[in-house]
């Protein structure tokens, strides 16, 4: 079987690689270009530790081919922090002790700042339902909530005061 040749942007930055035509993104992400932070954690897009956005909408990689980020924009949690300052989704998550073994994290964090991005003053009901399809095996979901909710205050003050 022959590879495919890729051309996309991942977070910010144009990335090529070869895949075999059945190889998911997040396989991609991880083995051809690195970028360990997206986990697989069921296969099957029922968990969110893969998420990622692609062309600004989030997306289970697990799901997708690799193949088909022919074009596209992807970003993932190695894109969240900027010059070595954390995403305020980042820090509040640390802040609010919103973690505790590590693995949904990226993928709640990719997801909570998809739901900033789309509406910068969630209820706390629309918070948990955005998550809701991210699995956490170990932590309780307050805290994840409460560290969204304190950075959506933080993003929409610092958009006011640009």
């Amino acid at each position: 079987m022959s590879k495919i040749h890729v051309t996309t942007t991942v977070n910010g930055d144009s990335a090529e690689f070869l895949t075999d035509p059945q190889t998911t993104l997040l396989d991609a992400l991880r083995d051809e270009l690195g970028l360990t932070g997206s986990k697989e954690g069921c296969g099957s897009g029922d968990c969110g530790a893969c998420s990622v956005m692609v062309d600004g909408r989030l997306v289970c990689s697990c799901l997708m081919l690799a193949a088909e980020a022919q074009g596209r924009r992807i970003e993932t949690i190695e894109g969240m922090a900027h010059g070595g300052e954390l995403h305020p989704l980042q820090q509040k998550f640390l802040e609010h002790a919103a973690l505790q073994c590590g693995f949904c994290t990226p993928g709640l964090l990719v997801a909570a700042k998809a739901l900033l991005e789309s509406n910068p003053d969630p209820s706390e009901e629309e918070t948990r339902y955005w998550l809701a399809g991210n699995l956490c095996r170990c932590t309780g979901y307050d805290k994840v909530i409460r560290a969204v909710l304190d950075a959506a205050a933080v993003l929409r003050q610092e958009r006011r005061a640009a």
